[in-house]
């Protein structure tokens, strides 16, 4: 059975597993892409999450806003059932953007990527809107300027960052504090057990602000699953591993064990840790068929105990908080 918690300190309820959509239009057609979304909804799932430059790999942003745009237009509920995010920064190719066209947060480029969003996506609003990436050139005053607006008029209701070390989101958050704006609701962040750098100072700031954790790659993009081991095995049989890839081989020839012996796949492994971090508030799921949805769920009755959770520390040794990590 799916379960909800709040993002972060806000009132909103969203689901333990956020749908990533980063497939869609790319190895994902759209038929598979509209299964999928439905056995999302149909599991419980009600976080959907996207950016207006998906489809790159294809040379064609915007087809992953499209094709969820067209899904949401079949009714049945289906938009009114889904809390959405989309993310603005990057570059999207807009002859229109003229020399605003690289990526950045401009009050310019938010409101024109923001408008061109829900245009594709067939959608009068926006519930959670990511800065995709850090712009350093654009101050916090200009972004909080243009974002605050956003919500008053109604067309997003959070902000939230992705990518953004924690003193520079610590930074943007006592902006909006001196404002009296709510502020950011979100981190998105790269977190997984193979990657466990946001321990250092990302996780802890974020939990002290009450901004929610997301995690992109929760499964090491694909390495903590079952397929992933199995070729870095045959890589190394074939002589293609560096001394730093035959280390981590190491961890997940530990990590097949621990899984094996308590029963489960690795990759649901790899997502109850995550879903059982008390830092995160939910993983980012890529599935690429509608049957990965079921296995994914699984992750949620999985309960890890907490000599389970110390096991693998011993595996992937955690990273601590700054600067007890590395000095008293």
């Amino acid at each position: 059975m799916m379960e909800y918690t709040h993002l972060g300190r806000s009132g909103l309820m969203v689901s333990k597993l956020c749908l990533g959509t980063m497939a869609f239009g790319n190895s994902c057609d759209e038929k598979e892409s509209h299964r999928i979304m439905d056995a999302a909804l149909d599991a419980g799932i009600n976080f959907f999450d996207t950016a207006d430059n998906y489809g790159k790999a294809t040379h064609n942003e915007g087809i992953t806003e499209t094709i969820i745009g067209r899904w949401f237009k079949q009714g049945g509920g289906r938009r009114e059932r889904v809390v959405l995010t989309t993310k603005v920064h990057e570059e999207m190719h807009n002859p229109y953007d003229g020399p605003n066209s690289p990526s950045g947060l401009s009050a310019y480029k938010v409101r024109r990527h923001l408008r061109d969003s829900m245009a594709r996506l067939q959608t009068d609003h926006i519930e959670l809107y990511f800065m995709h990436h850090i712009d350093r050139s654009t101050s916090w005053e200009e972004m909080w300027d243009v974002f605050e607006q956003l919500y008053r008029d109604g067309l997003i209701d959070y902000v939230g960052t992705s990518n953004h070390p924690a003193w520079y989101f610590t930074m943007g958050q006592e902006k909006a504090n001196q404002r009296h704006f709510f502020g950011i609701a979100a981190e998105q962040h790269l977190y997984n057990l193979l990657t466990r750098q946001a321990e250092l100072e990302v996780l802890p700031a974020a939990k002290k602000q009450g901004i929610a954790i997301m995690t992109w790659s929760p499964l090491a993009g694909g390495r903590l699953t079952a397929a992933g081991f199995e070729s870095m095995k045959a890589r190394n049989e074939a002589g293609q591993l560096t001394p730093a890839q035959q280390k981590t081989l190491e961890q997940l020839k530990q990590f097949d064990t621990f899984c094996k012996d308590l029963g489960v796949a690795q990759e649901v492994a790899g997502l109850a840790w995550q879903v059982r971090n008390p830092y995160v508030t939910c993983p980012l799921i890529g599935v690429n068929c509608a049957e990965q949805i079921e296995s994914s769920v699984k992750a949620l009755e999985v309960k890890l105990t907490p000599e389970a959770m110390r096991q693998l520390d011993e595996i992937f040794p955690r990273m601590g908080e700054a600067p007890e990590a590395y000095a008293w």
